[in-house]
């Protein structure tokens, strides 16, 4: 078994936690890789010294088919860690290194827990959806996957309009602050902030959200995920930003993607004693009188 550890130098990481993270990898004998960013900061912290050869760069690479990808950090960072593997079929758990999340949904004192559900080969694996964007990223044609949501929003003050067409057919303009394409899993993320719907992981669906729409009868539309949708951005000669996950990028004015279904999966780790509705509940904070 090979544990592939990824998480971004940030404050908030603790001496404690990363020490109690390669004891359980030591306990269990895992073969194990680290980012090299992280592996300076487990330096920096700890004092341990990760050899050069088991430290990883942008792309983990092919990977044996018993290898576990473990997220140290929040939401972000189990979606850059994702975004490291470029489409290996690799399951991924997330540790939360501080408040509770809805992708690293395991918090830091489940540390022992989610190794111990690893050696006895008892983590839950659900598959979660990812979109494809096709069009002109940084001046090149291409495709980008989004295990969360797509979204396109304006830069300078004034509002930008965005036709909208769903498998072929014209839908409207969305005049305002931009809109959010967003899969099941991303439905608690940016598109709840825009109000949008929660949807369950395991339906299968697509959610368009639009951000504060200058036509206030416009409001989120769930559909099939078979659909595919198409986009041109009008900016009044200024430009826009589209964002694909956490990773973002200016585009022009009349700049058009496509955004689809992807082929690829991502294989969601979760402990057995977490759930999507508990994480729900307990982030929510539902059912808490607070009067």
């Amino acid at each position: 078994m090979k544990i592939l550890l990824f998480s971004r130098p940030k404050a908030d990481r603790r001496n404690e936690d990363i020490a109690e993270i390669f004891s359980e990898i030591e306990r269990y004998g895992f073969d194990y890789a680290v980012n090299r960013e992280f592996a300076e900061l487990v330096h920096n912290l700890t004092g341990r010294e990760i050899p050069a050869d088991r430290q990883y760069g942008e792309h983990v690479g092919e990977q044996d088919r018993d290898t576990v990808m473990v997220c140290y950090g929040g939401d972000g960072t189990l979606l850059e860690g994702i975004h490291r593997l470029n489409g290996e079929d690799v399951p991924v758990v997330g540790i939360n290194a501080g408040h509770l999340g809805f992708l690293a949904m395991a918090p830091r004192t489940e540390i022992a827990n989610v190794f111990r559900s690893i050696a006895d080969g008892n983590l839950h694996i659900e598959k979660r959806t990812m979109l494809q964007a096709d069009g002109m990223f940084d001046g090149v044609q291409g495709s980008m996957f989004a295990l969360n949501e797509v979204s396109v929003q304006r830069l300078g003050a004034t509002m930008i309009a965005i036709e909208v067409s769903v498998d072929g057919e014209r839908v409207s303009t969305y005049n305002g602050d931009g809109i959010i394409v967003s899969t099941p899993t991303g439905s608690t993320a940016y598109s709840l902030s825009a109000g949008g719907p929660i949807i369950s992981p395991s339906c299968r669906a697509v959610v368009l959200t639009p951000m504060s729409p200058h036509n206030l009868t416009m409001r989120p539309i769930v559909m099939s995920d078979g659909s595919v949708i198409s986009l041109r951005i009008r900016t009044r000669g200024n430009t826009a930003s589209i964002s694909i996950d956490n990773r973002t990028m200016k585009i022009p004015d009349g700049a058009s993607f496509v955004i689809k279904l992807a082929e690829r999966v991502i294989s969601l780790a979760v402990p057995h004693n977490i759930s999507f509705y508990g994480t729900l509940r307990d982030k929510m904070m539902w059912g808490i009188d607070v009067r």
